[in-house]
């Protein structure tokens, strides 16, 4: 399953939607069957960063988004999360 723009709005940010939200996602996608959820996100996104993992996303790759994002160094972030045991 493939985790697509996930946003919380900036005045309700701080609140654990996030957090609720992506384990909510975990949870939809493990009891359906499937093995994995994957996502992207850009190397800015730091904040989405730090919640993937925490929620038990690994890093499995980098990409440039175009030429001139590897020109200045911009990557895209590539995630992973096994659903094989509840976590």
């Amino acid at each position: 399953l493939e985790l697509r723009r996930m946003s919380v709005s900036r005045e309700q940010r701080g609140r654990g939607l996030a957090r609720a939200l992506c384990r909510e996602v975990l949870s939809f996608a493990r009891a359906r069957g499937f093995s994995a959820v994957v996502l992207s996100t850009s190397m800015v996104q730091v904040a989405a960063q730090r919640l993937y993992e925490g929620q038990g996303f690994r890093r499995v790759g980098t990409s440039s988004p175009s030429l001139l994002g590897t020109i200045l160094h911009f990557q895209i972030f590539h995630y992973r999360c096994d659903l094989g045991a509840k976590s």
